[in-house]
């Protein structure tokens, strides 16, 4: 953690990266080009599925929002009436082979996010190989795939890419990994169709994104109360996300006083790591929830949040979409 803690300062902070983070990223940067161009000059193949696309990213490391923005826009997919589907690599799980996840799928084997998409009635695939995922999910009946954090997977063509960006850390101090936390350089974000801003202030072409909860929901029997109904008293707060600030820095916001306790992004955890053995209520995100939920003791709570988006974004959206099914559905001449 202590090198983590180094290299966020660095980052975010205006301290000193190491000297060795510099040709490590260029060396990183030379990489990422070259991919870039292999694919598009057809050196590596691009797989084109039958449905359209859209891929939801960031450009940078850390938890910018994207599972709670892409809940909000399969939603508003499925009103629309489209049958959308999503698919994932699969973060901190163990499952290599594509799988299409059931009704109670385990966190330890196809990752977190998934199985927090899953829960909100979304068919989910996970999988290494993330075309042979996506084709369970067009197996499954689906007419449009939703690709979670797959901006930098160029193997799976997309027709839309939206890229999600942290409005209060934007892009800190605009290096590539690991001297900076750009996962591909400032330019990338001239390529994407819609950019999200989560929080902060957005910026021209950007549109403002906000996560909003205001309750907060029992672990172990599922019974709910109000978020602050816990103001003004100490909890621990439990983050494994690639922002736990974020997490911490809302709860102070409801006026409660946190103890806080952040771990690794996709952490496994363990009941150990949450005796604390002082009887406080413990306030955990929702992706940390489905991986606590079979060990969970009373006066646990995961607090859920909704993304919340202008109209004109999804408009923009649907309006990409609508293009390509009416350009799939006409008769050729």
């Amino acid at each position: 953690m202590a090198l983590i803690d180094t290299l966020e300062s660095a980052w975010y902070g205006g301290g000193r990266a190491p000297w060795w983070t510099r040709p490590l990223a260029m060396l990183y940067g030379g990489a990422s080009r070259l991919r870039r161009a292999l694919y598009q000059a057809g050196w590596l193949r691009r797989v084109r599925l039958p449905v359209p696309v859209v891929v939801i990213g960031n450009i940078s490391v850390g938890g910018t929002g994207k599972t709670p923005l892409t809940i909000a826009v399969v939603d508003a997919l499925r009103e629309r009436g489209y049958r959308p589907g999503v698919v994932s690599r699969g973060h901190g799980g163990s499952r290599r082979e594509p799988l299409l996840l059931g009704d109670a799928p385990d966190p330890a084997q196809v990752g977190d996010e998934p199985c927090l998409i899953r829960a909100s009635g979304v068919p989910v695939a996970v999988g290494r190989d993330r075309p042979a995922a996506a084709r369970l999910l067009l197996d499954a009946g689906c007419d449009v795939l939703v690709a979670d954090d797959g901006l930098q997977h160029y193997r799976l063509a997309r027709d839309v890419e939206i890229c999600v960006i942290d409005g209060m850390r934007r892009f800190g101090n605009r290096r590539l990994l690991p001297a900076g936390p750009l996962r591909e350089p400032l330019g990338r974000l001239q390529r994407v169709d819609l950019r999200v801003c989560n929080g902060g202030a957005a910026e021209p072409g950007e549109y403002p994104m906000q996560l909003c909860g205001g309750e907060a929901v029992a672990l172990d029997d599922g019974r709910t109360r109000a978020l602050a109904s816990f103001g003004g008293q100490r909890v621990h707060a439990v983050a494994a996300i690639g922002n736990p600030r974020r997490f911490f820095d809302s709860l102070r916001a409801a006026g409660i006083e946190v103890i806080e306790h952040a771990f690794a992004d996709h952490h496994g955890f363990v009941p150990a790591d949450l005796d604390f053995a002082d009887g406080l209520p413990v306030l955990m995100t929702d992706k940390d929830a489905v991986k606590c939920r079979r060990f969970a003791r009373a006066n646990w709570w995961r607090v859920p949040v909704q993304a919340q988006l202008p109209a004109a974004f999804y408009e923009a959206l649907g309006e990409r979409l609508d293009g390509l099914r009416r350009e799939t559905s006409s008769p050729a001449t």
